[in-house]
């Protein structure tokens, strides 16, 4: 059974290799990268694979892939167009099934991040391969990424209000990717994926200010002055108003998730905040 992973220089594709190595032979296993330079120390094959070149040069990577595991792009100029060529090479070459990284309540959620998810979603149930779908939440890498930022301007901001999150770090993710890939028993199956502890943005607050010993408290602001400092950051309009729409829409409960759908793949807790605040102030 080769399994081959796209983004594979990237830090979920990597750490995805990582947990696969250890159910799998890595002989078994295909790092798919724009540049196959840059996963060459990863024990497994690497074979060149750009998610925006035709379907008939990306089947060619496919040759032999019975499980191709499809990290969603990270271009969100075509990210469908990409998404697309990637299943139509899938369908060339014969893979038996695709395992793809979407985001919570995919089908249903009005957030703008969502709407890329939900078209590839759909390409790849016409297709007619047989797939897994790992509907991600938010990722705590995504907050405690810039925890040095936030406490040198001496707030951690947001526009998300009292909105509970349940996010899981990129090992959570990365390692239940490796769990459905390993394994044909969750073929056809669609997961809902968030970590077990809920939590506002003021409490992680709390938590890194505890740990750090420097006061951090929650600056919740207006959408607009949120989007306006982001931009400052250097970030582009639109990316700046998916981020913000992300935290608008989690007061609605559109990023968090009860089910313990993921630690129950892992077959352990998720991780706690605490414990990723502390790797990332380390």
């Amino acid at each position: 059974m080769t399994i081959a992973i796209t983004g594979a220089s990237g830090q979920l594709g990597r750490a995805a290799i990582d947990f696969l190595k250890v159910r799998v032979s890595p002989a078994l296993i295909v790092a798919l990268a724009r540049d196959p330079s840059k996963v060459g120390g990863l024990g497994v094959e690497a074979r060149a694979f750009d998610y925006t070149h035709q379907p008939d040069a990306l089947a060619l990577a496919l040759a032999g892939v019975e499980t191709l595991v499809l990290i969603s792009s990270s271009d969100f100029n075509d990210r469908v167009g990409q998404h697309r060529n990637v299943i139509d090479a899938a369908e060339a070459a014969g893979v038996g099934r695709i395992i793809y990284t979407s985001i919570l309540k995919a089908d249903v959620s009005p957030m703008l991040i969502a709407e890329d998810h939900r078209a590839t979603e759909a390409l790849i149930a016409a297709s007619g391969l047989s797939a897994t779908i790992l509907r991600n939440g938010w990722y705590t890498e995504n907050w405690t990424g810039t925890l040095g930022a936030a406490l040198g301007a001496g707030a951690l901001i947001g526009s998300a209000g009292s909105a509970r999150f349940t996010p899981a770090t990129r090992g959570d993710y990365a390692q239940a990717i490796a769990v459905v890939a390993a394994s044909a028993d969750h073929a056809g199956k669609t997961y809902e994926l968030g970590g077990d502890e809920a939590f506002t943005l003021s409490e992680l607050a709390a938590e890194v200010a505890r740990q750090s010993g420097k006061p951090l408290p929650y600056n919740d602001l207006p959408p607009e002055e949120y989007q306006g400092i982001l931009e400052s950051f250097g970030l582009p309009a639109g990316f700046a108003a998916l981020l913000v729409d992300v935290d608008v829409k989690a007061a609605e409960g559109w990023l968090e998730d009860p089910s313990g759908a993921l630690s129950h793949l892992l077959g352990r807790p998720t991780t706690p905040m605490a414990a990723a605040v502390s790797a990332a102030l380390g």
